[in-house]
């Protein structure tokens, strides 16, 4: 019997996932099937429904996709750290009659960053915009990194501060408005982990944020030249890049936690990267 696993969302065309997972089968040899399945949004209780009826079937594993995310998490027998903190999974495993839960989104991010686009963190002024579970799922990989400083930027203030209150013990992190980041100086790193530019818009950050020489990362990917990258753009920031390399490695990750073999990830990324302005 083929080990099954799918990805679950709603929408669910877009998915690059059953590509992604198909290309690391066949580059380490593994046998199994990849599948995309769009969970019902309603009645309550449905994802779950869905999810355990994946696994009685004999599924291994799933990634999650918005917007269940925090349903995943919520119904899960264990959680790993990391989506213990995001309060979010984005991956499950089965063994047992049980299910595991885990975030690979920050160490997806952190490899995409330190890896693929050679800027490591050690040292480095950090923004990241939002509070959400994205920039959550990002914290713990990232002060582990060892910047010089992180920096939180959210419009509840008070949401950001209590994350940094719960991690000042792992390194130097900070909260902030948008309007206190006036005054805050250049980053090395800028990532908007906020769920703006998914309706076009653009998170209320000042252009003196960036540094030429920096990094503008926005985490959603196929959305063309965001306002944020093009801000960025403008800025004078020489990097600016999309989320397509920390799909990839989150996928990586993933398929690791399932197989027991990490695949290179280079020529996946390669293959779904497109110039931002012609994405």
């Amino acid at each position: 019997m083929i080990d099954t696993y799918a990805v679950i969302g709603n929408p669910i065309g877009h998915t690059q996932s059953p590509l992604i997972h198909g290309l690391f089968a066949e580059a380490t040899q593994q046998t199994m099937h990849y599948t995309a399945i769009e969970g019902p949004r309603e009645p309550d209780g449905a994802f779950a429904a869905t999810v355990r009826e994946f696994m009685a079937a004999g599924g291994k594993g799933m990634n999650i996709t918005a917007p269940f995310k925090l349903a995943a998490f919520d119904m899960a027998d264990e959680r790993s750290e990391r989506a213990t903190l995001a309060g979010a999974a984005n991956a499950f495993k089965f063994e047992g009659g049980r299910m595991f839960a885990e975030n690979f989104d920050g160490i997806g991010l952190l490899r995409d960053i330190e890896v693929n686009l050679h800027a490591p963190l050690a040292g480095k002024r950090v923004l990241l915009l939002g509070a959400g579970g994205a920039a959550r799922g990002a914290l713990l990989p990232f002060l582990g990194a060892h910047p010089a400083e992180l920096v939180i930027a959210n419009r509840r203030v008070d949401k950001a501060r209590a994350l940094t209150s719960q991690l000042s013990s792992h390194g130097a992190i900070a909260a902030c408005t948008y309007g206190e980041l006036e005054r805050m100086g250049r980053f090395d790193l800028v990532i908007n982990a906020t769920s703006a530019s998914l309706t076009g818009d653009l998170p209320p950050v000042p252009p003196g944020v960036f540094s030429a020489h920096g990094t503008a990362y926005e985490l959603a990917y196929g959305k063309r030249l965001t306002p944020f990258l093009r801000l960025a753009r403008n800025a004078g920031v020489a990097g600016i890049v999309d989320g397509v390399g920390m799909l990839v490695e989150q996928a990586a990750e993933a398929f690791a936690w399932w197989r027991g073999v990490r695949p290179e990830t280079q020529a996946v990324i390669g293959r779904l990267t497109v110039p931002l302005d012609q994405a």
